[in-house]
């Protein structure tokens, strides 16, 4: 681990890679040789296009996505996408089906529900307080489009196999595990990704539109609420989070180059995901609170036998290096987010402590 650096299971803003901090940091007065810091280039340079234009390469590349889909940087998070998909998708008389997994899904619900546009919440976990994932759902076909929440941070659940929608366009929320596994992108209409969990800082929405959504979208809508603007723009319709994109280009880099691609990244998420809960299952310590076969590999969330003593866990993890372990203020307990840029060493040092821990306290 690099000097002054502790161990970081944050679930957002999350760990960046440590390559890419030093990346930035070696380029940060002086980019390109330009002269300048990225934080002050023109987003109008030939520099920062060449960051962006890589940006959309890179991203394609990732996730082999073909000539169908284009890639866009949008600020407001993934919670402004909550309401821009019905916005531009949603026209009165129509109706979206929605599947409700948990805090985000929520939300993404009630977005829409404001407009006073239909939805029908075809599937809900919420009978078991968000712990698994719906199966076996029966979308509408004559929905505009379907949309699910791929993996839920809070409480610790994710798609491994996306839904069937018979055509229907699918609409996901990937904040939490865009780039952290190869998927068929085929069958989406649009994918959505705030940044600053797995691929980069806060302050950039990754979105990946397909081209037949976009004539779909209605030429009234305020401008910076329709996708229209920044697809005919190349995201430079305003002045973009300039400096966020950068960071987000580098990730892909990283993933890329020193990862290797999404395969590799996926066999190494799995590995680190898998040293957890094999501690959890075996301990009588922790309880695992996600249902084994919907167990995110992003967020491990987990209970001790009181709340006291997964306070003192959370405060002896810090004074050890390993910052992060806090729940959900919602749901409480504990929660390691594992995404990309968090090391196999640092969930080895985590499920060490955890060791002592129990020995200690149990």
């Amino acid at each position: 681990m690099h000097a002054n650096r502790i161990y970081n299971f944050n679930p957002g803003p999350a760990a960046l890679p440590l390559e890419v901090l030093e990346e930035a940091q070696a380029s940060f007065l002086n980019y390109n040789g330009c002269g300048m810091s990225v934080t002050e280039i023109s987003h109008r340079s030939q520099d920062f296009e060449d960051i962006l234009n890589d940006a959309v390469v890179r991203t394609k590349r990732l996730l082999n996505l073909d000539d169908r889909f284009q890639v866009l940087f949008l600020q407001g998070g993934a919670s402004l996408q909550f309401a821009m998909i019905p916005m531009n998708f949603l026209a009165d008389g129509n109706s979206a089906d929605y599947v409700d997994t948990g805090t985000w899904s929520a939300k993404a619900i009630q977005e829409v529900r404001i407009q006073g546009r239909t939805i029908r919440v075809v599937a809900s976990s919420e009978d078991q307080n968000y712990t698994y994932i719906p199966r076996n759902i029966n979308f509408n076909p004559d929905a505009v489009y379907a949309h699910i929440t791929s993996n839920n941070t809070i409480k610790g659940t994710q798609w491994f196999e996306f839904p069937d929608t018979g055509g229907v366009p699918l609409i996901a929320d990937m904040s939490s595990d865009i780039m952290s596994r190869p998927f068929d992108t085929t069958r989406f209409g649009l994918i959505y990704a705030g940044a600053q969990k797995n691929i980069g800082p806060a302050g950039v929405c990754l979105v990946i539109i397909r081209q037949d959504m976009l004539a779909r979208i209605p030429p009234n809508l305020p401008s910076m609420l329709s996708y229209t603007t920044y697809a005919s723009r190349n995201s430079l319709y305003n002045t973009p989070p300039c400096f966020t994109i950068y960071m987000l280009q580098l990730v892909l880099k990283w993933l890329e180059e020193t990862m290797g691609g999404l395969d590799k990244m996926e066999a190494l998420n799995r590995k680190k995901a898998q040293l957890l809960y094999d501690l959890l299952d075996a301990s009588p310590f922790y309880r695992g609170t996600a249902a084994p076969d919907s167990r995110s590999r992003m967020n491990v969330t987990f209970r001790l036998p009181s709340e006291a003593l997964e306070a003192r866990f959370v405060q002896e993890a810090l004074q050890n290096g390993l910052a992060g372990l806090k729940g959900h203020r919602s749901v409480g307990g504990c929660r390691a987010s594992l995404y990309n840029a968090t090391s196999l060493a640092a969930v080895e040092a985590l499920t060490d402590f955890m060791v002592r821990f129990e020995t200690q306290q149990g």
